[in-house]
């Protein structure tokens, strides 16, 4: 298992805060509800120029361009606390010998169609899973309650996507399904996630063609009830994301950008806001077209001393149709969100 070093100490800090404030949700125009005032004319006169200049290029209809994270979990994880922690940052241990060999290309599946692409092997892809161990902690365990039993090796199986690879003392001989059961173990916030079987499938991704199914390794994981997927897509397939053209002029006061999507369930859209640590009001703003959704948030700025900081405050609206294939973009630098589950 690689280490990394973890950095900490920064001047700058970046931390997750809680939800928008009860009754910000704005109405289909984007205006605050409730609001007297226009305080946030200015956001749709700048989200205006925002979608008026979004010109995406080919690759946009035509390739492959995922609009969100390349790790999927498949259903309900059945996170606690310290689990959700592990797989947020990354922490896991294989109990199996994770196969090398590079498959043969697979099948991007489109709503309007279907890309053939090189796939990394199950290896590579749990390199990239796989950011290093946690920390130590003081008289937590430092391994599964369970250990392996001695001289058992992996076991491997056929599957209707090819090979799974299962370690006999946990007793999972593989499945792709999104909704195989794994059997749940102890877990801490000392322990990484431990991998015990990996077949090749596929995971439904956003794309700016869709929801497309993307091939993918399916990593069975002892502490969870849901597969880890990791796209299997080759470095290098992906269409680089366009640069949004935002206004030359710095953004009006009191409006601040969208940092990523978080959540998206028909029309109703989650992202985070990043606003300073005094602010006070926080309030979503949307402006919908039909091709287009531009979001970001409005806030009343702190006045006198606050410490320097930089909060991501999640925050929701309601649009007046489902997002479908429309890109979300950020009021500031019109750039396309990622979902960041």
């Amino acid at each position: 298992m690689r280490r990394v070093l973890a950095l900490v100490g920064l001047p700058l800090l970046v931390v997750a805060a809680g939800c928008a404030p009860a009754g910000s949700e704005p109405t289909a125009d984007g205006t605050p509800a409730g609001s007297p005032d226009h305080r946030f004319e200015a956001f749709h006169q700048r989200a205006v120029e925002i979608a008026e200049a979004w010109r995406p290029g080919a690759a946009w209809t035509g390739g492959y361009l995922p609009l969100q994270e390349p790790t999927v979990l498949l259903g309900d994880p059945g996170f606690s606390a310290d689990t959700e922690q592990a797989f947020r940052n990354g922490w896991y241990r294989e109990q199996i010998a994770v196969p090398t060999a590079r498959p043969a290309a697979g099948a991007i599946r489109f709503p309007d169609g279907t890309l053939t692409v090189p796939l990394v092997s199950a290896a590579e892809a749990y390199r990239q899973l796989d950011q290093g161990d946690p920390p130590p902690c003081e008289g937590r365990p430092k391994g599964p309650g369970v250990p392996p039993k001695s001289g058992s090796g992996p076991i491997v199986e056929p599957g209707p996507d090819g090979p799974t690879v299962g370690e006999g003392p946990y007793g999972h001989s593989g499945g792709s399904g999104p909704n195989d059961s794994v059997s749940s173990g102890p877990s801490s916030a000392c322990i990484p996630l431990t991998v015990t079987a990996v077949t090749l499938g596929t995971a439904p991704v956003r794309t700016s063609r869709g929801e497309a199914r993307v091939p993918a390794w399916l990593f069975a994981v002892e502490e969870l009830t849901a597969k880890v997927a990791r796209l299997a897509v080759a470095p290098g397939t992906p269409a680089a994301l366009p640069e949004g053209v935002a206004p030359t002029r710095p953004a009006p006061g009191g409006v601040v950008g969208a940092q990523d999507l978080r959540a998206v369930d028909g029309a109703k859209l989650t992202w985070r806001v990043g606003v300073g640590a005094c602010d006070t009001g926080i309030t979503p703003l949307v402006q919908e077209r039909d091709d287009v959704v531009v979001v970001g948030g409005g806030v009343t700025p702190a006045t006198g001393m606050c410490t320097d900081q930089l909060k991501l405050e999640p925050v929701t609206a309601t649009l007046r149709a489902p997002l479908g294939n429309r890109p979300v973009l950020d009021v500031v630098t019109g750039a396309p969100l990622i979902l960041r589950g």
